[in-house]
Parts: C-alpha cells; sequence; structure tokens
C-alpha cells in the first residue's frame, strides 16, 4: 500500500483558506441614503401660514404621514457612509385648518450630512474608482488621469 502524503494537501487547503478569508475586507461598501432629500434653500422657504399644497410642492411628499394624525407630516432622511453608522434627520410640519403652524427637527440644524451638502460627500464611480466631482457654475476644464492639467 502507498500512502499518499498529507503535508502538500493541507498546504494546499491552508493556502486557499487565506485567500478566500483575505477577500472579504474587499467587499465594496457603497454610501446609503434613504428617505427625504431636503435642500437647505427649500426648508429656508418653509414658511408658518404655508398651505399643504405649496408645502408638498416645495418639498415633495412626506415620507410619514399618519391617518391619526393627518395636520402631522413628517419628513426622514438616513445616511450612512460606507457601512458605518446611519445619520438621521427629521422635519415635522405641523398643520392647522391646511396651514403650515410650526416646524422642528433635526433638518433644520444639522445641514451636514445628506441633500445640501452632497457636493462634499466622497462618491466614488465603481466603474473608474475615481471620485465623482460635482458640478461646476463655471466653463472651467476639469483634469482627468490622461490630462492632469485640463486641458490648460
Amino acid at each position: 500500500m502507498t500512502r499518499t502524503p498529507k503535508r502538500p494537501l493541507t498546504i494546499a487547503l491552508a493556502a486557499i483558506l487565506l485567500l478566500l478569508a483575505g477577500g472579504c475586507n474587499v467587499v465594496y461598501k457603497q454610501n446609503i441614503q434613504q428617505g427625504n432629500v431636503l435642500d437647505r434653500e427649500d426648508i429656508e422657504r418653509l414658511e408658518v401660514g404655508m398651505s399643504k399644497r405649496q408645502v408638498q410642492v416645495l418639498l415633495g411628499s412626506p415620507a410619514v404621514t399618519s391617518p391619526f394624525h393627518a395636520d402631522r407630516w413628517d419628513y426622514i432622511n438616513s445616511f450612512a457612509r460606507r457601512g458605518g453608522d446611519a445619520e438621521r434627520r427629521t422635519l415635522t410640519i405641523v398643520f392647522e385648518n391646511d396651514e403650515v403652524v410650526d416646524f422642528e427637527g433635526s433638518y433644520l440644524t444639522n445641514a451636514m450630512m445628506a441633500g445640501t451638502e452632497i457636493e462634499n460627500l466622497d462618491i466614488i464611480d465603481p466603474n473608474t474608482n475615481q471620485p465623482v466631482l460635482p458640478p461646476t457654475d463655471d466653463d472651467s476644464v476639469i483634469p482627468t488621469p490622461e490630462d492632469p492639467d485640463g486641458g490648460s
């Protein structure tokens, strides 16, 4: 009877397991944004006395409307950066006789999460693995890997 050497087989299995386990940290995690994304300018235009229709045109449909609280709309947004903990913003609008009488929430004080400050997020294009640049108002050139000076 001939015995098969176990050492090369053990080494090969260990190498395969190490390669498979090492790949677990390579998984791409993207930013996750959910809910209503409201711009600072739109929130600043919100005023006491506006009708429900005016609010809906300005901010869009609320994330939560309750049949038990028809005079209250809740706009909710959460943003998790690359698998991190989600940061949450809320805006609650209270109506009386179909007009805004009060509004409050963290959307009014925390503008650094989503929507308004989207241009500051580190968004990576999964196809090119390059940062996605925000649109600019001027006609300046944008550098690329092929043309670092941007044509200037």
